[in-house]
């Protein structure tokens, strides 16, 4: 049982420092040399756990989809009108960004390699879900269903892409995006009147 257990620990920990490789050099600069060394054992004891990089690469993606999933599902169990569970989700999901290296790389291989389980397919067709829920006069300052929907994968994709460069810089991150994000959709709620 005790074997089993430092397996468990063993292969997580690969797959934490598999997950902080590809997020920062992406499938193609991410070596098996660098996974091991990152997670402090040798390739060969990498290669008992996981035979190829395309394996680790799947494992990311798929555990990187179910936290994923996991904040999804929070955030839509709540009962909050449809729009702002739009807003709730776009925050929650740069929140996720910020803290979840296995995310990034989730998202990231989604873009590189495409495939299932595609990182976006967990949170875009919620939004949309969402939206349909919602009456005309809901949108209020929004505008219409398309362009909203629009608008939030636009701040989800573009926080990632600021998320990552911060990280690959070794800056911290520190919810800089979810307050931008959060000002965003404050500016649009107010309109007009904000911009004058």
């Amino acid at each position: 049982m005790m074997m089993q257990e430092r397996a468990a620990r063993t292969r997580q920990n690969l797959v934490s420092a598999a997950a902080g490789e590809f997020d920062r050099d992406g499938y193609a600069g991410a070596s098996l040399a660098r996974i091991a060394r990152s997670a402090g054992i040798t390739t060969g004891a990498l290669t008992f756990h996981f035979q190829s990089k395309e394996e680790m690469a799947a494992v990311v993606r798929t555990q990187g989809h179910a936290v994923t999933q996991a904040v999804v599902g929070q955030v839509t169990a709540r009962s909050e009108p449809p729009v702002q569970s739009v807003i709730s989700l776009t925050l929650a999901l740069a929140d996720l960004l910020e803290r979840e290296a296995v995310v990034r790389a989730a998202a990231r291989l989604a873009r590189e390699q495409p495939g299932e389980p595609d990182w976006s397919t967990t949170w875009a067709p919620v939004i949309h879900e969402r939206l349909q829920a919602t009456h005309e006069a809901e949108l209020g300052p929004y505008g219409d269903r398309s362009t909203l929907a629009t608008l939030a994968g636009y701040l989800v994709t573009g926080a990632e892409s600021c998320i990552r460069q911060r990280a690959c810089r070794k800056e911290p991150l520190d919810g800089q995006s979810v307050e931008h994000i959060s000002r965003i959709w404050d500016l649009l709620s107010c309109g007009e009147r904000c911009l004058t």
